[in-house]
Order: structure tokens, then sequence, then C-alpha cells
């Protein structure tokens, strides 16, 4: 058994990982941290626990922490950077779901973040999470980043088209949109339901703060010699509670036909088990990967012309978060990589 802790297991991305590792058979959690609820039971905050979670919030406490195989921190930007050092130090494996390792620019990072990084040598170190690109480095990794729920969903649309040198990687453009809960469980006005509901907006069309790890990533797969990606990323905000709907805009750099591109993409996910190329003139729907770490895939070549659309879509809160984090875990722990994760989508 894996003996397990989470930090910061009061937010959306915490409860997530709570209810898929309460049913992992070989997970042993022994710990969940929040300084503000310490002493209250887990089921009283999230009576969806009840019966599968026993344990109560604690204060952090550093020897408990050193005691584990793997520490999940579920918290905010800035929080691990502080914390995760020491458990590296002690040999605990840790993955992060926070932003604070994602970034191997430091200086970028505390652009986008607004204050210094306390770790940057851990950030050189730390492997992004994304098992579709990075599985091998992921298996002997001590610190791995989780992506961010935009990232991924983006991330997949593209890589296949990047490797293979098809799309023009200077003027790629995602529109996406997420339910409410990629917010954060926070109390804030423009997130109030009767702020939200009924509406549809844009929030950060000047910049987003995933903008560089998604450019980072897609950076990675080019071949040698390609001229760097560059995105433009406008977000926006669904009345919905979870999931990620990416629409992506490529210019074709070849002549393939639909067909082709088609094909490219089923060949580059033909072994990943949590990623479906759906069949050609599909639309993908975000209550089909709802609480389950898949990314659906279409991509359509409107009139037959330049421009190729495709549409990714993921659960913010799983494949986009904690789902994802535990794909990770799987794949660090030499366990079938599925385990734990096979669930299909809730519906309606």
């Amino acid at each position: 058994m894996i003996k397990v802790a989470i930090v910061g297991g009061t937010g959306y991305t915490g409860v997530e990982l709570l209810r898929l590792l309460s049913a992992h058979p070989q997970v042993e959690l022994t710990a969940i941290t929040s300084r503000a609820l310490a002493g209250t039971a887990v089921a009283e905050l999230f009576p969806s626990l009840r019966g599968h979670c026993n344990l109560a919030f604690c204060e952090p406490d550093l020897e408990q922490l050193a005691a584990c195989d793997l520490v999940f921190f579920a918290t905010p930007h800035g929080v691990a950077q502080a914390q995760v050092p020491e458990l590296i130090q002690r040999g605990v494996r840790v993955i992060d779901l926070s932003a604070d390792f994602r970034l191997q620019d430091i200086p970028a990072w505390e652009q986008w973040y607004g204050q210094a990084h306390a770790a940057p040598e851990l950030a050189a170190e730390a492997v992004y999470g994304l098992p579709e690109v990075n599985r091998a480095d992921i298996a002997g990794a001590q610190l791995v980043a989780c992506p961010g729920c935009y990232p991924t969903a983006i991330q997949l649309g593209w890589i296949p088209l990047l490797e293979a040198g098809a799309v023009d990687p200077q003027h790629l453009i995602a529109s996406a949109a997420s339910g409410a809960s990629g917010a954060g469980r926070q109390g804030k006005t423009e997130l109030l339901f009767a702020e939200n509901s009924d509406n549809f907006r844009a929030y950060a069309a000047g910049g987003h703060r995933h903008l560089p790890e998604i450019e980072q990533g897609l950076r990675r797969v080019q071949p040698a010699g390609s001229e760097a990606a560059r995105v433009t990323f406008v977000p926006h905000l669904l009345p919905m509670v979870r999931g990620i709907h990416a629409t992506l805009f490529g210019t074709l750099s070849k002549g393939q036909s639909a067909e082709q591109l088609q094909a490219l993409f089923e060949q580059r996910y033909a072994n990943e088990p949590f990623v479906d190329v759906l069949p050609a003139g599909s639309h993908p729907q975000t209550r089909s990967v709802r609480g389950t770490n898949m990314c659906r895939i279409a991509l359509m070549q409107p009139q037959g012309r330049e421009t190729l659309v495709v549409m990714s879509v993921i659960d913010n809160l799983a494949k986009g978060a904690s789902a994802q984090a535990i794909q990770n875990m799987n794949i660090m722990f030499g366990l079938n990589e599925t385990l734990g994760l096979e669930s299909p989508a809730l519906l309606p």
C-alpha cells in the first residue's frame, strides 16, 4: 500500500482527490491537512464522503508528512514551494497540483504570479505531469508538477499537429470555457450563482497565467528547428459547475485532407487510455467526461479550407487536476495507469 497525505484538502481539488483516493485499492490515506479546520471531521465538511473517509483535518506536521510515501499538495500557488523542499530532502515523493513547479522560466513565473519564487532549484528538477508526453520521466520523478486544467485540454488538442509540423505554430488560437469550479472554492461576488446563471463571459482576454504553461508545453513537443509555438488564449466562464471545452484554431501548413488529419490523431493517441479521439464529424460534450480522467477530442476542417478546428473536452477537476494527479501517482509507483480511474462519466 502507498501511504499518502494531502496538504490543503478543503478546496475542490482536495475533495476530488479524497473521492478518488478513498476508493483506490493501493492507497492508505494517512492525513489531510487544514490549519483553519484542524480537528473537524472530513465528513462534516464533505458529507458525500461519509462512510468513505474517517479522517479529521489536522495541522500540517512535517514528521507525519515525511513518514508518507507520497504527499499531494492541493494548495494555492506559493504554498507548496515553501513546504516541499524539506519533504524532498527527506526522500518523500510529491505531486503538486498548484502552479508552483510547472514553469521552468522562473522570471516568467514571478511575473505572472506576482511574487518571488522560493524554490527555483526544485522548479528546474520537477517533471511536468502530462503522461501523454512525459510518461517515462514521471515514472522516476520525485517531484511532479501536475498540469493546469486549461493547459491539459489545449495541449492534448494541439500536440499531434505540432509534433507533425502540420500547423503554423505562430498563429494558434485557443478559445476555452470552464465551469465555475475552476475558480476554486472561494467566496467572490463574481462567482455567485446570481452572477453566473444565464450568463456567458470571457475573462483575462489580455493575458491569462496559464498561457506560459501552454506555450512551454507545446514548444517541448515541436521538432528541432521549428518556430516556437505562440498562442492567443481567451478563457471564458460557463454557467455550470465542472468541465472545460477548448476550441482550437490552427492554420494548416501542409495540404493534408481531413481523413489524414483524423488518422494522425487516432495514431498518436491509439495507446493512450485517457484520450479518446472521436469519429469524424463528432462534437465532444463536457458531460461525456464529467467525473472522469478522460479527454475527448474531435477535429473539423470547415469547408475543406486551411483552418483546422480541434475541440477538446475534459473535467477541470479530474483530468484537469486531481484524477490526472492520481494517474501520475500510478505511473510513479509502477501501478496500472488506470487503477482507480476506470469509472465512466456521470450522466445526466
